[in-house]
């Protein structure tokens, strides 16, 4: 197999910033009393739209709260997303060599906002060296449907990909849009994974 691209999710690949996305989440939440575990975050919401994530929390409300109220925090979570991650910068071991040194083109594909996702990749030099970026307001059915991954091939002009996720979301949307997947268990095994995939698969030479 030898693939054309690579396609990365951000949160939980690129960066480590699943836990920051819960944080932030349950800070603009709590004046609506509206709690959750990071259990409950990381088994429901990971790799889901933020609207999606809105819309299942209502229904576990208790008293209730519109999807429209909560989600009408996205901007402030938003906000306060930014700033933390500007804080620290939390990238995956390794990952900003891999991708400024990638012989085939990369692309970044995630159901966050461009607002959240671009300033992190450029403070960490990797925007510049990606061929795509697909992010949530690009598509009109986001993770799992396969619609994310088919759009960034389709702008690539590729057929044969490898996809790059942490969520089941994430995957079911690789494999649906025809893609392997290499599904990567937290951030610091993201280079270790995918390099051992290529090296299996007989890109290992060719790609880096």
């Amino acid at each position: 197999m030898d693939y054309q691209a690579i396609l990365f999710d951000f949160d939980g690949v690129i960066v480590d910033s699943e836990p920051i996305h819960f944080d932030c989440w349950k800070e603009v939440l709590a004046p609506l009393r509206i709690d959750f575990s990071w259990e409950y975050y990381h088994a429901h919401f990971i790799g889901i739209s933020d609207k999606k994530m809105a819309e299942e929390l209502s229904a576990m409300a208790q008293p209730a709260v519109s999807a429209e109220t909560i989600f009408g925090r996205y901007d402030a979570k938003s906000e306060l997303f930014r700033e933390r991650m500007r804080q620290r910068l939390p990238f995956a071991p390794g990952i900003i060599d891999f991708v400024t040194s990638a012989k085939v083109p990369v692309g970044v594909v995630t159901s966050s906002r461009r607002e959240e996702v671009e300033p992190v990749l450029y403070a960490g030099g990797i925007l510049r060296s990606l061929s795509v970026a697909v992010f949530a307001e690009d598509v009109t059915r986001h993770k799992p449907d396969p619609e994310p991954y088919r759009t960034a091939a389709a702008r690539l002009g590729v057929g044969k990909a490898l996809v790059v996720e942490d969520s089941l979301a994430g995957e079911t949307s690789g494999r649906a849009a025809g893609f392997d997947v290499v599904r990567i268990p937290h951030p610091d095994e993201t280079v270790r994974l995918v390099r051992a995939h290529l090296s299996l698969a007989g890109n290992g030479n060719s790609l880096r």
